[in-house]
């Protein structure tokens, strides 16, 4: 039988920035006509929020908040290496980058030979702002396993998932964020990474893909449009896991199968004026995580994930779905929770 590991993280993208633009989707909300005026004052804010933005718009908190988030990437990459995996499965959302309007599929596995990604082109000044200082043009090869991602594909088919696939990621920086930065911080350190991928898209942002444009579009100046049609249901995504952790039991790899974002995004809650993420939510999910509950998220209903801003915490309950099939417990990394840096963080790691 082949051995999987399974880990939970984030795609954060702040992360790959400098302390001082950690914020930079709070000051995007805090400059729309959208949000209500009132509601943009701290002296409204939740304490921890005040303290988090302090006198400097968030920069000292933004230190620690990296701290705990490289240390705790760093812990899982050691425990991925330690593993050796033949393979590195990877649930991720795609937020308006390989697939807009002419296409939205609730699943899609890339079965690639390999990637060429781009995380820095898009810059603000057009110069190189990022935290390990690489070229704005820094191109970085990724090796696929086509194979593991037909395989993938053909038992997902056959248990009765009408799956998507492809061969090529079109977006012009390569794969879409969570994929690239889940490897990219999985590497803060700069290590280096071999290990061969299967990005398996995940459609989270569901009503909300092509209104926002994959982030804050909604918050732009003039009217917005229609929601999209809905992602795949919770229910679908848990039992999708499952059939996948089952399938890569039986496969010849050693598989590890990794859940990539974070937990209520700011930006996508609109009860609290996007201004900040759904912190109660949030903690009754990692409730459930440390008392290995996990299996309830199959019952949570879309509608309530996306009142509580966690679009993306669908890649988490494929996650649930592979670590309930297998039968493995949660070990809780880290839980980082945030109102400034617009998303509580969780990283967790599932042993054989």
């Amino acid at each position: 039988m082949a051995q999987i590991l399974g880990l939970g993280v984030t795609h954060f993208p702040p992360l790959m920035f400098p302390d001082e633009r950690m914020a930079m989707y709070l000051e995007r909300i805090l400059a729309s006509d959208k949000v209500p005026q009132a509601a943009k004052d701290p002296k409204g804010w939740p304490q921890l929020m005040r303290d988090e933005w302090g006198t400097d718009r968030g920069r000292s908190a933004a230190r620690h908040h990296r701290k705990r988030l490289v240390d705790g990437m760093g812990r899982l990459r050691r425990d991925l290496d330690a593993f050796k995996p033949d393979v590195v499965v990877i649930w991720g959302d795609d937020q308006y980058e390989n697939f807009r309007e002419d296409c939205m599929p609730p699943f899609c596995v890339y079965a690639l030979g390999h990637v060429d990604c781009r995380p820095f082109a898009k810059t603000v000044s057009g110069k190189s702002d990022n935290v390990w200082q690489e070229p704005a043009d820094k191109v970085f090869r990724y090796r696929g396993h086509r194979q593991a991602g037909k395989y993938a594909t053909g038992a997902l088919i056959d248990a009765g998932f009408d799956m998507a696939y492809t061969y090529v990621a079109r977006y012009e920086l390569g794969l879409a964020r969570a994929f690239t930065n889940t490897i990219l911080y999985l590497d803060y350190e700069r290590k280096g990474w071999d290990y061969p991928i299967v990005p398996f898209h995940v459609n989270c942002y569901g009503s909300a893909v092509i209104r926002n444009q994959g982030q804050t579009a909604h918050l732009d100046p003039g009217e917005v449009p229609e929601a999209d049609p809905p992602g795949p249901s919770p229910e679908r995504c848990f039992d999708l896991g499952a059939r996948l952790a089952r399938a890569f039991a039986e496969s010849p790899w050693r598989v590890a199968l990794i859940a990539s974002s974070s937990w209520s995004h700011a930006f996508l809650t609109e009860k609290t004026s996007w201004l900040m993420p759904d912190r109660e939510s949030d903690y009754e999910r990692f409730e459930d995580l440390k008392a290995n509950r996990f299996s309830r998220w199959r019952n949570l209903k879309t509608a309530e994930l996306e009142s509580a801003g966690e679009h993306e915490f669908l890649n988490w309950v494929c996650l649930a779905g592979a670590m309930s099939e297998l039968g493995y417990k949660a070990e809780v990394v880290d839980y980082i929770e945030s109102y400034v840096f617009n998303s509580n963080k969780c990283l967790a790691l599932f042993r054989p």
